[in-house]
């Protein structure tokens, strides 16, 4: 049986790994490859060293686009985190206390099921159904609360609230999937922690910053981590939702949407693979960075 371990697991690998170099690695090297040429997308191409490099370096709306990453980096984790905490918080142990065991508000079992329900609803159908709730005239639901004599908000057509828009439904989508990682998170919580905690008179704010904020520090990286990643994307969201391709006036632009522009729209195949390039290393740099903070922490623990 030993003797034939290994042949009988090489033989699970061999098929997803093949797929796996075929199809991620395979398209990182060839991007890497295009990102040097200016290749348009169809028929041939021809080496052009780093002048796509240094054609991004000059472009504007690259960096506008790279501004805007920046800002979803920020603030998608903080907000969406500090959403989650805060309700998850109160689904475990945000209840009274009966028998000196610490509960969850009344109903907490239906209210993770309420929340988790964004996650069912694929990105494109988020998107649609929210360009709807900002529309820009009274048939929008925001607008439609307004009285008709007022001039409807143009949300998603304004400079100044189009990217917070764009970050309110990202949150929205989001937050019930950290909702239940954290319910679950505070569940492998010790009870005795929190019983102790309140004999000690403990109120919920000490419950919250003493006990189970330190005790969630892991699952918190984790999810730091995920919402990251999330923030470098966005495409759907811009694609479906913003005006004008990313607008008005490149306010909602990012740089998976430049991307697409540059690959399928300007038949500049080789600017967006440099665009792609740069994405890449600032994804792998954001997970370093993290990864390393993580390591710092537990060994400081």
């Amino acid at each position: 049986m030993r003797h034939g371990k290994y042949p009988f697991i090489i033989g699970f690998l061999v098929v997803p790994l093949a797929l796996y170099l075929t199809f991620v690695v395979g398209a990182y090297l060839q991007m890497f490859q295009l990102s040097f040429t200016d290749w348009s997308g169809f028929g041939g191409f021809k080496y052009i060293g780093f002048d796509n490099f240094v054609k991004l370096w000059d472009d504007p709306v690259f960096w506008i686009a790279l501004r805007h990453n920046v800002f979803l980096l920020i603030f998608l984790p903080i907000v969406t985190i500090a959403i989650a905490l805060f309700f998850a918080f109160l689904l475990n142990v945000g209840g009274r206390s009966k028998g000196g065991v610490t509960r969850g508000i009344w109903g907490s079992k239906v209210y993770r099921i309420i929340f988790f329900f964004p996650q069912l609803l694929a990105l494109a159908i988020v998107a649609v159904i929210f360009g709807r709730v900002f529309g820009s005239d009274h048939g929008g639901m925001l607008n439609g609360l307004f009285p008709s004599s007022w001039s409807p908000w143009l949300f998603l057509a304004d400079e100044r609230f189009a990217l917070t828009c764009i970050l309110a439904v990202l949150v929205w989508q989001a937050v019930g999937f950290y909702v239940v990682l954290f319910s679950a998170g505070m569940g492998n919580i010790p009870q005795e922690i929190y019983e102790a905690a309140a004999l000690d008179g403990a109120t919920k704010i000490t419950l919250f910053f003493r006990i189970t904020l330190p005790l969630l520090w892991g699952t918190l990286q984790v999810a730091w981590v995920y919402l990251g990643i999330a923030a470098f994307d966005a495409f759907a969201l811009v694609n479906i939702m913003s005006v004008n391709k990313g607008g008005p006036n490149n306010a909602t632009q990012v740089l998976s949407y430049q991307i697409f522009l540059n690959a399928f729209q300007n038949s500049q195949a080789g600017y967006a693979s440099a665009i792609g390039v740069v994405l890449f290393f600032l994804t792998l740099t954001f997970a370093a960075l993290t990864l390393r903070v993580t390591r710092r922490d537990a060994a400081n623990a």
